[in-house]
């Protein structure tokens, strides 16, 4: 049988034949062990072709190699390539000996073969406490340090949310507020944090490592390192960590900031040092199993991944509070996305542990928002007042419920995702007529969204019986349905409430009107009705009932001027209507009246007390109604 035995740089060609009782020596991990060496079986006869002399003699040449470049103590990288190669090749050849001689013990019992394999053990694992420094030293310089001006965070999303923490809903609400979708679609821009130019010696070095039986000292010399420059990159990125005790014991300003740090942190963490770790990773045991490549960066990211959670953790787990559920949603968001970022680095069943966390702060997300919904109900249904909204304008909790909830409107895509399957039993509770054959099809936002607004609906018409003018009653209700109509109509809200529900909250708020209208004029306009004013068997109205009739107009239109100038209409284009729909009826009414029965009362003692008003004044006066500003009436005319 021909062979070729390579033996570091020496190579050794014959032709031998294997003795039958050599060959009952050898075991299946022998012939495994030499194939992996390149070696065949049938070489095992080297002894006989070289010697054992010649194996010592290059054990001890190699030695002195390896003892020299010790002791020169020039770090590796500073050496010229050529060096680099042959100093591990010198290495190599010791396994490779080493190996050999193993594979020899194993065949016979040759003292000899013993202590030269105990000398190239030696050697090697002086080698390889030399190669651990120097891959310990190349991989702390393999990475650019993280510093903050080296990378921008590019998002469409402005920091101008209004932070709803203010919970009361009987204080003014702000209506700033504004978030997208797409404000989760951000970018990293990063410089190449990887200096390459050092990779080549990292990775010969680790190949080396592993092959020579080292993978343990590689692996811990590797996470050792790498774990260092993780916490490094949480140190710039200045998180700090906080328990859920700490988190309950915030103020909303003190959270708010926390978070919105945070945010940017985990996207930068995970986007750039774990995406960093992930490449250098990879390169460096690219050409190993996975079985060492995918540990070492499992345990790099695991404490620090895991510290960073604990903090979403903490909001999850927090006391649900309305105005915390916009920070929930971010937080949300960023996970959702990021978690795809860590599947993509964790291979199918590496790193389950990190995953398996992920999924579980995401569900305890997912149950703080349903549950902080439900207590945004709750406190609307609950919310009580004692004393009625001054002028029948829009009430706070209405501005707060409606830009609240146009809030939530632009998070429609990951709510989707949440409140899948949580709808109420009864939908139709929260349809509109016309929009019950369709209320199947509804999204799970949509159906909440609509039973916060039924909830305040019957609130605000609990707090509109604190009037006792009916007619304010009406008004308060008018201004509050239409300005809920305003912000369905002009928003994202629209998408899930529906044209119907507009229509039929129109109609609604029209009604609202109607009974204002007739509630307040009906009584000013009884006193121009023709019934009653003539005297029996006359064509001729009686005087005193013609003065009783202008008396009485001039007084119930005084008193509902009075009145209804400090009530307020704050949708101008309502407020609108209201004056021109009330001018029409009272003014004709008037003029009417006014023409056909003011002569009689010609020569009248006193005539301008009765007939204090004409039309164009009257219809003058009625331009100040609903200006939220009380005004007394004075005639004009004298």
């Amino acid at each position: 049988m021909e062979g070729r035995v390579s033996v570091g740089t020496a190579q050794v060609e014959g032709r031998c034949v294997v003795a039958q009782e050599e060959t009952q020596h050898l075991t299946d991990e022998m012939v495994e062990m030499i194939a992996a060496i390149g070696i065949r079986y049938s070489d095992l006869t080297i002894a006989e072709e070289v010697g054992t002399g010649d194996i010592e003699e290059r054990l001890k040449e190699l030695e002195k190699k390896i003892l020299f470049c010790d002791a020169d103590k020039l770090p590796i990288q500073d050496r010229v390539l050529p060096q680099v190669s042959k100093y591990l090749k010198d290495v190599n050849e010791v396994w490779e000996l080493g190996e050999v001689l193993r594979l020899l013990c194993l065949s016979n019992e040759d003292e000899k073969h013993n202590e030269l394999l105990n000398f190239a053990e030696i050697t090697l694992q002086m080698a390889m406490e030399r190669l651990e420094d120097e891959f310990v030293l190349l991989l702390t310089q393999c990475c650019k340090p993280l510093e903050p001006d080296s990378m921008t965070l590019h998002s469409a999303e402005e920091d101008s949310m209004d932070d709803f923490s203010n919970s009361s809903f009987d204080e003014e609400s702000d209506e700033a507020m504004s978030h997208s979708d797409t404000a989760r679609e951000s970018k990293i821009v990063v410089n190449d944090l990887i200096n390459h130019g050092l990779i080549s010696d990292i990775t010969a070095i680790a190949n080396l490592m592993c092959l020579c039986n080292y993978e343990k000292e590689c692996r811990q010399a590797y996470v050792l390192v790498r774990k260092d420059a993780v916490e490094e990159c949480l140190s710039v990125l200045q998180i700090d960590i906080f328990n859920i005790e700490e988190v309950l014991k915030m103020g909303w300003n003190v959270l708010h900031r926390t978070m919105e740090k945070w945010k940017q942190a985990m996207q930068v963490f995970v986007r750039v040092c774990l995406a960093r770790e992930r490449q250098l990773c990879d390169l460096v045991f690219g050409e190993l199993p996975g079985s060492i490549r995918e540990p070492c960066f499992v345990d790099i990211s695991n404490s620090s991944i895991l510290q960073l959670l604990s903090i979403a953790m903490a909001i999850a787990l927090a006391p649900p509070k309305p105005e915390k559920l916009f920070q929930i949603l971010n937080t949300y968001e960023v996970l959702s996305d990021l978690l795809v970022d860590m599947e993509h680095f964790l291979p199918e069943g590496c790193g389950s542990g990190i995953l398996t966390e992920f999924h579980e702060v995401l569900l305890r997300l997912k149950e703080s928002v349903s549950g902080t919904i439900e207590v945004f109900k709750y406190n609307i249904e609950s919310s009580i007042s004692y004393t009625a909204f001054p002028g029948g304008g829009v009430h706070h909790i209405t501005k707060y419920v409606m830009n609240y909830i146009k809030a939530l409107s632009a998070y429609g895509e990951t709510l989707g995702s949440v409140l899948e399957g949580q709808q109420g039993t009864d939908q139709s509770s929260v349809m509109e007529d016309g929009d019950r054959e369709t209320s199947s099809n509804q999204s799970p936002l949509a159906w909440h969204l609509k039973s916060v607004t039924k909830i305040l609906e019957a609130n605000l018409g609990r707090k509109s019986q604190l009037y006792n003018d009916v007619s304010l009653q009406s008004i308060f209700m008018m201004n509050n349905v239409c300005y809920m109509v305003d912000k369905v109509k002009e928003s994202d809200l629209r998408n899930f409430f529906g044209d119907e529900w507009i229509r039929a909250h129109i109609g609604m708020f029209q009604k609202h009107a109607r009974v204002y209208e007739r509630a307040s004029w009906t009584c000013v306009l009884s006193f121009l009705k023709e019934e009653g004013i003539r005297k029996t068997n006359s064509r001729n109205p009686s005087s005193t009932v013609l003065k009783d009739r202008f008396r009485g107009f001039n007084h119930a239109f005084e008193e509902a001027y009075n009145a209804q100038t400090a009530w307020s209409v704050p949708n101008a284009g309502l407020r609108d209507d209201l004056r021109i729909s009330v001018s029409t009826k009272l003014i004709q009414a008037y003029r009417i009246f006014e023409s056909r029965h003011a002569g009689y009362l010609d020569g009248e003692r006193h005539r301008e007390k009765y007939i204090k008003y004409c039309s164009d004044e009257l219809e003058e006066y009625l331009l100040d109604l609903f200006a939220g500003s009380p005004r007394s009436l004075q005639s004009q005319r004298r």
